[in-house]
């Protein structure tokens, strides 16, 4: 029996770029694939083009509850077996990838998740296709995940911010409950990284915040008070040489007064998880 593929975007007013994204998913040489659209609260022409793609299966949301509610929504969507998940700002190159992950997802039974070969204005040249390797994380604009292994792990969990660190979570669980991630070198996803509604500093807060909200909650007790001053001095240089200081300070202030929720719904991973983790991070 062929395996079943949903492609999931999460949009929000982004009606000049969508299109595109949609028009790339539907191209693909794959059957049975359906694509999905979750506007979350969009407040432009978004709900407008729907009319072009009628083979689409929308769902429009009248105020905006956040990429990781509309993932997991998407995710937990019956008679699936691969999520793909596409951001409204990119596409499919070739119009084989969804083919490729997949087939390769289907020889290796524990392999959880493929991380596609992320291009981007800062990004642009293409490389040629190589063997899939091990990876510590996919990049959520393109990826193909095995959703009977969300499903076991528990899809994205909720976060304080609304963007940034979801992946490395969900991979970590992953990799925690014996699965791999694999990423495809030359096999392309183009993330356009659009400037439409999208605000450098509160991502930056929202990232900074999650970052270290995945950290509390993942990193076994004996390790934790050197990996959280780790990641405080690592941002804060980061957001220093950036200009972004500011926004790193919001998100610390906003992991403060979310530690004691945080902190109650502990569930750390192995040592030698998070070991593997930073090694395949590094690589």
């Amino acid at each position: 029996m062929i395996p079943s593929v949903l492609v999931g975007i999460v949009t929000r007013n982004r009606a000049g770029i969508l299109p595109k994204a949609i028009a790339s998913a539907l191209a693909q040489q794959w059957a049975p694939l359906k694509v999905a659209v979750v506007d979350d609260g969009s407040t432009d022409d978004t709900a407008q083009l729907e009319g072009q793609f009628p083979e689409v299966a929308w769902q429009r949301w009248e105020s905006n509850r956040g990429l990781i509610v509309a993932r997991n929504e998407l995710m937990a969507r019956p008679s699936f077996d691969y999520y793909l998940s596409l951001d409204d700002d990119a596409w499919f190159i070739r119009g084989d990838e969804v083919a490729v992950a997949v087939d390769y997802l289907e020889q290796h039974p524990r392999v959880a998740a493929v991380a596609y070969d992320i291009l981007s204005p800062d990004r642009p040249h293409q490389v040629a296709r190589t063997d899939p390797n091990a990876a510590a994380v996919f990049i959520g604009c393109g990826h193909v995940l095995r959703l009977s292994a969300a499903r076991e792990v528990g899809f994205y969990e909720s976060v304080p911010g609304s963007y940034g660190g979801e992946e490395k979570d969900l991979c970590l669980r992953l990799m925690d409950a014996g699965y791999g991630i694999v990423s495809l070198p030359g096999v392309h996803v183009w993330h356009d990284k659009t400037a439409v509604a999208r605000v450098i500093p509160a991502q930056h807060r929202s990232g900074v915040c999650n970052d270290l909200v995945m950290t509390l909650r993942r990193t076994p007790l004996s390790l934790l008070p050197v990996a959280l001053l780790a990641k405080f001095y690592r941002h804060s240089m980061f957001s220093w040489r950036n200009n972004l200081l500011r926004p790193c300070l919001s998100g610390f202030g906003l992991f403060f007064q979310n530690v004691p929720v945080v902190w109650r719904s502990r569930k750390p991973v192995r040592a030698s998880t998070l070991r593997t983790y930073i090694q395949l991070s590094r690589a």
